[in-house]
């Protein structure tokens, strides 16, 4: 399975932005899709996942009450709104699935190639 994550841009801050990652086939019922992300001179971070219905979703406390995450199987896609920017949003994106509902980057996967997000003052 490829995922192909795409969206990313320049924004300025309180801007919005919407991330799109389409996989290459249908992904098995059940498995969680997540966005992460990796700041510049950070770690990469838990940013949001969705379980396999769109029923259950969660989010990092940093970006609760701004960030959307939604999928579409029907499009095998998901999406990541990006929603009142702050400059602390700038960083590589990355789409990620699991077999299980979690945060921990270890229990991911499949990975895209992740798309940059830049957020200007």
């Amino acid at each position: 399975v490829q995922l192909q994550a795409s969206g990313g841009g320049v924004v300025q801050a309180g801007g919005s932005l919407r991330l799109s990652c389409l996989a290459s086939e249908r992904l098995y019922s059940g498995y969680v899709w997540g966005w992460f992300r990796r700041a510049p001179g950070k770690e990469r971070e838990f940013v949001a996942h969705v379980n396999w219905d769109g029923s259950r979703a969660e989010l990092a406390d940093s970006v609760m009450d701004r960030f959307i995450v939604s999928r579409d199987n029907a499009k095998n896609t998901i999406y990541l709104q990006l929603n009142s920017l702050k400059l602390e949003d700038t960083g590589v994106y990355y789409c990620a699935a699991a077999p299980v509902v979690s945060r921990a980057i270890a229990h991911y996967h499949y990975w895209g190639q992740g798309t940059l997000v830049t957020v200007s003052s």
